[in-house]
C-alpha cells in the first residue's frame, strides 16, 4: 500500500473521528436542552399546583399563571394570600413528587411587614444524599404582595440523570473511537518499524556485500600460483584481506550485541574508571589525531569500563566518518561543582534540528537518498543514548549543519 493511500485513509479516519464526535456531543448537548425545558414546563406545572392548593386552603381565587421564573433554577409563585412555612412544604414536596421531579429545592416566603423574603428551609428527598450548600438568601419580586421564592439548586444533576441512555451511548462511541484511534496508531507504528527493519536490511546488506566481495576477490588472488612469485603484493592482499575481515566481523558484533541487549535486561558492571585514560586510549586507536583537552580535576567515576570504552569508541567513528574534510576531532573534560562532565566535538557535516531527536532512534539514519558514501547500521548513537541512560548520565547534542557536532555527556563522581 503506497503512502499517498495511507495517508488519504489517515486523513479520511480522522475526519470521520472528529465527525463523529462532533455529531454525538450536538445530539446530547440538544438532549440536554429539551431534558432542561421539560424539567422547567414539570416545575410550572407543579408549581402552579402548589399555588391552587394553597388558595383552596386560603378560599380565594387563584390565577391562571401564578408562576413566574426570575432565573433558569428560581421561580417566584403568587398565593394572593399567607402562607404557613410547614404547610407550604408539604405542599411544593407533594406537588413535585406527584409530577416525578423528585429533587432538593429551598424555598423562602415573602415577608409584608419586613418587606423582606423569610428563609424557609432545604429540603432533599434523599436522606443519604449530601445536600448542595443552601444560598439562604432569595430574591424578592415586586409584582406581588404575598408569593414564596423557589429555588432547584440541583437543577442540572437531576437533567443529567435523566439522560442516562445518551450518556451510555456516548461513553460507548467514545470507547470505540479511542479504540479505534488506538488501532489506528498502532497500525501506522508497525508500518513505520516495518519500513524501519526492511531499510535496515537492505542498509546491512548493502554494507556486508563489501567486505565480502573484496575478501571473495582477495581470496582468489591469494589462491593463484602466481601470487607467491610476487611477495609485495601477497603482502598487500593479505593486509586487504585482515582489514576487511575486521570491518566485517566489528559489523556483525555490533548487530549481535544491539540483538544480545534487546532480548536480555540491560546489566551494568560498575566498578572504579579512570574516565581520562579511557578517552586516551580511545584516541590513540583513531587513525586520525584526536586532540585531548583533559582539564577535569577528579577523573574517577564509576561506570561500565566495557560499555563506556563502546560509547566513546562510538562517538569517535562518527567524528571521523560524518566528517568532509579534514577530521578535528576534540576530547573535552571538565568539572561542574561536584559534577563530570566530558564531550565529543568535531568539524564534521553538522546535524539538522529536525533530525536531532531522531538520530537516536534504532535504525535511523540521516536520508541521503541512494547515496551510501558512510557506512553503518545507525545503531551506534541508539546503543550510546541506551547506555547513557542505564548509568543515568545525561547526554546533550549541540550540532548545526555545515558546523560540526558536539556530544556533552555529564555525570555524578
Amino acid at each position: 500500500m503506497s503512502r499517498r493511500v495511507i495517508r488519504t485513509l489517515v486523513i479520511l479516519s480522522v475526519v470521520s473521528i472528529i465527525g463523529i464526535v462532533t455529531v454525538q456531543i450536538f445530539w446530547v448537548r440538544k438532549a440536554y436542552a429539551l431534558r432542561e425545558r421539560q424539567f422547567r414546563q414539570t416545575a410550572f406545572i407543579a408549581l402552579q399546583d402548589v399555588a391552587d392548593r394553597v388558595a383552596r386552603l386560603n378560599r380565594v381565587t387563584s390565577g391562571r399563571s401564578a408562576v413566574t421564573q426570575l432565573s433558569p433554577d428560581y421561580f417566584i409563585v403568587n398565593t394572593d394570600s399567607p402562607i404557613d412555612p410547614a404547610t407550604l412544604e408539604y405542599f411544593i414536596q407533594v406537588a413535585l413528587r406527584e409530577h416525578r421531579l423528585v429533587t432538593d429545592f429551598e424555598y423562602g416566603i415573602y415577608n409584608c411587614d419586613s418587606g423582606r423574603m423569610t428563609y424557609g428551609a432545604y429540603v432533599s428527598p434523599n436522606a443519604s444524599k449530601v445536600p448542595v450548600r443552601a444560598s439562604g438568601n432569595l430574591p424578592k419580586f415586586s409584582r406581588y404582595t404575598y408569593y414564596f421564592g423557589i429555588r432547584f439548586p440541583s437543577q442540572a444533576g437531576f437533567v443529567v440523570g435523566q439522560l442516562d441512555g445518551w450518556i451510555i451511548s456516548s461513553a460507548a462511541v467514545l470507547l470505540v473511537v479511542l479504540v479505534f484511534g488506538y488501532t489506528l496508531v498502532v497500525v501506522l507504528r508497525q508500518r513505520r518499524l516495518t519500513e524501519v527493519q526492511r531499510d535496515f536490511i537492505n542498509n546491512m546488506t548493502h554494507e556486508l556485500q563489501t567486505p565480502v566481495a573484496t575478501i571473495r576477490i582477495a581470496a582468489d588472488v591469494l589462491g593463484s600460483e602466481s601470487i607467491f612469485s610476487q611477495p609485495d603484493r601477497h603482502r598487500q592482499y593479505a593486509r586487504v584481506l585482515r582489514e576487511e575481515s575486521n570491518r566485517l566481523q566489528k559489523q556483525v558484533s555490533s548487530v549481535l550485541q544491539l540483538a544480545r541487549s534487546e532480548r536480555i535486561r540491560f546489566t551494568l558492571n560498575l566498578e572504579e574508571v579512570d574516565l581520562h585514560q579511557v578517552l586516551t586510549d580511545a584516541a590513540q586507536g583513531v587513525q586520525v589525531p584526536v586532540r585531548l583537552d583533559l582539564t577535569a580535576t577528579r577523573p574517577q567515576i564509576r561506570a561500565d569500563r566495557y560499555h563506556l570504552e563502546n560509547i566513546v569508541n562510538n562517538l569517535l567513528d562518527n567524528a571521523v566518518k560524518y566528517t568532509s574534510v579534514y577530521p578535528q576531532i576534540v576530547l573535552h573534560t571538565r568539572n561542574e561543582g561536584d559534577r563530570i562532565v566530558w564531550s565529543v566535538r568535531d568539524n564534521g557535516i553538522g546535524i539538522g534540528r529536525e533530525h536531532q531527536s531522531l538520530i537516536y532512534n534504532q535504525f535511523y539514519r540521516i536520508p541521503t537518498g541512494n547515496i551510501h558514501n558512510v557506512k553503518g547500521f545507525g545503531l551506534g548513537l541508539y546503543y550510546v543514548r541506551k547506555v547513557i541512560r542505564a548509568h543515568r548520565w545525561h547526554l546533550r547534542l549541540r550540532s548545526e549543519p555545515g558546523m560540526g557536532s558536539e556530544f556533552i555527556i555529564s555525570l555524578g563522581v
